[in-house]
């Protein structure tokens, strides 16, 4: 089985707590971006990020210092958004660590495909982004089929927790006999099962955690995810997608 999370937009710099384990697979297709967006225009940078001038401007900083091969945090420290907050790998034990280590993989507009460990730098650039390079016009042409093939030569069994932006790179490439299988995080609003943005990258990242504690090594470990008022919901799941309803009398949603 292999885990897929998206990353975050949030980044930030730790070269001291782990170790990295390696560089990044697809490294010279991550050069070959961070060559075509040193080409581009500042205005033309700031429009493909759609943020403000101070991002932009961070942003800038980074691209202009950016060196792939040095300086690197491992993936699952460099990013800082909500399911990383939630997770909180910082205080995994060592079994929790080699557990991600093996069955987690973060899904990059820049990076392809990353292993927890893998040694990265913050960068700025989603998947979604219509970045021309190389004949390509947007990243999903650009990456192809590559993320897919190279995440199914390790597993035939994908438990999905990517958000859909970035798990359209696997689920359109799936090798006939593998599995992908979806999470959903839902609440009843008024009758209907609907997600909520911030409680499913909370449920995302708690559940990273809940497999990792648990040493879960099939899809359907998952089922048993009972964290931050979650259930497994089988009237509303499938083979190919699993419900977790999120009760209004549980706990308050709090990151670590």
């Amino acid at each position: 089985m292999r885990i897929i999370l998206s990353p975050a937009k949030q980044m930030t710099v730790d070269t001291d707590s782990f170790a990295c384990g390696g560089l990044p697979q697809f490294l010279p297709q991550a050069e070959r971006l961070l060559a075509a967006l040193r080409a581009m225009t500042p205005q033309s940078r700031r429009t493909l990020w759609r943020c403000n001038d101070k991002i932009a401007a961070e942003n800038e900083v980074r691209l202009r210092t950016a060196d792939l091969r040095r300086s690197l945090t491992p993936a699952i420290l460099a990013y800082n958004g909500i399911q990383y907050k939630t997770m909180a790998p910082g205080v995994f034990t060592d079994a929790e660590l080699t557990h991600v280590a093996e069955h987690l993989r973060i899904l990059s507009g820049f990076y392809g495909l990353l292993r927890p460990f893998d040694g990265v730098v913050p960068y700025r650039l989603e998947m979604q982004a219509k970045l021309a390079v190389d004949g390509a016009r947007d990243l999903y042409e650009f990456w192809g089929s590559r993320i897919a093939d190279a995440l199914f030569a390790e597993t035939d069994a994908v438990l999905d927790l990517a958000s859909r932006e970035y798990s359209r790179c696997v689920t359109r490439y799936r090798p006939a006999g593998a599995r992908v299988i979806t999470c959903r995080f839902v609440e009843d609003v008024g009758g209907r099962l609907a997600e909520k943005g911030t409680y499913c990258k909370m449920a995302r990242g708690e559940m990273v955690r809940f497999l990792a504690e648990t040493g879960a090594e099939t899809p359907e470990a998952a089922r048993g995810f009972d964290r931050l008022g979650y259930r497994f919901l089988p009237e509303a799941s499938t083979d190919d997608c699993y419900t977790f309803l999120r009760s209004p009398d549980g706990p308050p949603m709090r990151r670590r």
